[in-house]
């Protein structure tokens, strides 16, 4: 199967079987059918801590009020592709101010940290500012109209090391659950924990994949959010589907969804990981999608 470029934003597209873009989501969740999605599962880039070495990229933005901006107009076309009764799951982490450094060197437990460029100092802000990205990203969401539900605290016991001395070593993340309406669709049986209701701090060790040299999503953290917020034979989205995490968990669930990456390297790591799942992944040409 090949990963072919996605950039038109005129052409409705019709789905009917599991598809994988390569593109960017912003030109392509406009051509998404309306209400289409019980669920959505993400993790964007995060603010100032990679270089995808891609124009344009989401997360180096010179302000984090940009990014925030960036992210909520994002949001807005995934808000109009959810069904009513839809969720949105979304994974971020938090980032520090670079003190006005220009680039950051590789980390010798961490090479891939290394960037070409970093954000000065936010106004307001000063060096070594924890800047509050996931909560500034949420609040924003629920400006916008979004129910906020939950805050989950994503610990990783597995955490990468930090070479730092004047702070706590971070080992958490967010995942929030947003809803488009006040009722909804949750089906917290699926997620039950020693046969009780799951709470917000979900320990779950970071898990490797061959090939990848970026965060990937663990499966066991995201299959409670697509057990809960969907039923088999639902539509999910994954408007930044990375190496593909989303589509393996769909596939073993037996969920539709829509997997959007600009990267084409990482699209195509997808893709082959998706092929050796039991179903089979249909990756459609955005430029001929009637």
């Amino acid at each position: 199967m090949d990963v072919v470029s996605a950039t038109r934003e005129d052409d409705a597209v019709h789905l009917e079987r599991s598809t994988l873009f390569q593109g960017a989501a912003e030109a392509i969740l406009p051509a998404l059918p309306d209400s289409w999605f019980r669920t959505c599962v993400t993790s964007p880039p995060y603010w100032g801590l990679r270089d995808y070495a891609e124009e344009n990229q989401i997360g180096a933005e010179p302000d984090p009020t940009l990014y925030v901006e960036r992210l909520t107009a994002i949001f807005h076309d995934v808000w109009r592709v959810l069904r009513d009764d839809g969720t949105l799951w979304l994974n971020l982490g938090d980032s520090y101010t670079s003190g006005n450094r220009a680039t950051r060197a590789p980390d010798k437990k961490n090479p891939f940290r290394a960037m070409s460029y970093r954000a000065r100092t936010p106004k307001g802000m000063k060096p070594k500012d924890l800047v509050g990205i996931p909560w500034m990203v949420a609040f924003a969401l629920r400006e916008a109209g979004w129910y906020f539900r939950s805050d989950i605290i994503w610990e990783k016991p597995n955490c990468m090391p930090e070479s730092v001395k004047d702070r706590p070593t971070r080992s958490h993340e967010y995942l929030f659950l947003f809803t488009k309406s006040l009722r909804y669709h949750y089906d917290g049986s699926k997620a039950r924990v020693n046969g009780r209701n799951r709470r917000t701090v979900w320990s779950v060790p970071t898990e490797p994949f061959a090939g990848a040299h970026f965060a990937t999503f663990p499966p066991t953290l995201i299959e409670p959010c697509i057990l809960t917020g969907s039923i088999p034979g639902d539509w999910v989205l994954d408007p930044f589907f990375g190496s593909g995490t989303v589509g393996v968990v769909c596939e073993q669930q037996s969920r539709r969804y829509v997997g959007i990456e600009l990267n084409r390297e990482y699209a195509e790591l997808a893709a082959k990981r998706i092929r050796s799942t039991q179903r089979t992944l249909f990756t459609l040409d955005y430029d001929t999608a009637q």
